[in-house]
């Protein structure tokens, strides 16, 4: 029963359905995977931040998923503006080091890559974030890890030339609809979207795709405006 509730969790978080992820899976569940779907949940809908709080604080604090979560925290809240603290970027940075040094691949990887967004979209340190991304996708390439060299492309994207950033979007979309992570495709929609010429037919239809799929996710930076 355990076994089964814990496939289902997993399964209702990848197509974005957090609250009954964490139904399903129930106070008594697995730990890890619990705060995982809740920092992921308050990532996407900016919804539930004591909550996902509370679910890391559970964790052993020198586990690389708390480690790593922590530091998800500190960057969302520094990202959305909602009640940073002072030592967030502190906190950020110092999580991300520690979980490097796990002695899993892919799990350094993951590291390596959210230090990286730390650096680009907080700092504005293009140079140091490319050489994280660039770390964390060879280790995703060498493990054919698709859904997490999504993550990674998405980001080198804007650092890119437009014609091979427009192909990383593009890409990162169709991984993460093939393997069905209903968030993720969502948000890749409207990346692409984004990066395309406004007179683009492809661009109007991406948007009449993806701001329905993200007003019933309650993604909340990607509600519909207009």
């Amino acid at each position: 029963m355990i076994a089964d509730d814990t496939y289902t969790a997993r399964r209702l978080f990848v197509l974005g359905e957090w609250d009954a992820a964490l139904a399903v899976l129930g106070p008594d569940g697995d730990p890890e995977l619990r705060a995982e779907i809740a920092v992921d949940g308050w990532f996407f809908r900016i919804e539930g931040h004591d909550e996902a709080e509370k679910a890391v604080a559970a964790l052993d604090p020198a586990s690389w998923t708390a480690q790593l979560l922590t530091g998800r925290l500190a960057y969302s809240r520094l990202l959305f503006q909602r009640d940073p603290r002072p030592d967030d970027r502190a906190v950020s940075e110092a999580a991300y080091r520690a979980a490097t040094q796990s002695g899993d691949e892919l799990q350094r990887g993951w590291a390596e890559y959210h230090w990286g967004v730390l650096l680009d979209n907080i700092d504005e340190d293009s140079a140091g974030a490319v050489a994280r991304y660039e770390t964390a996708l060879e280790i995703a390439t060498k493990y054919g890890d698709g859904f997490f060299e999504s993550y990674i492309i998405r980001h080198l994207a804007h650092l890119k030339e437009p014609a091979e950033g427009i192909a990383m979007l593009r890409r990162s979309l169709h991984l993460r609809a093939a393997l069905g992570a209903r968030p993720q495709t969502v948000a890749a929609q409207a990346a692409l979207a984004n990066d395309l010429p406004d007179d683009d037919p492809e661009r109007a239809e991406l948007i009449r795709i993806y701001r329905p799929a993200a007003d019933e996710l309650r993604i909340g930076w990607l509600k519909p405006t207009g």
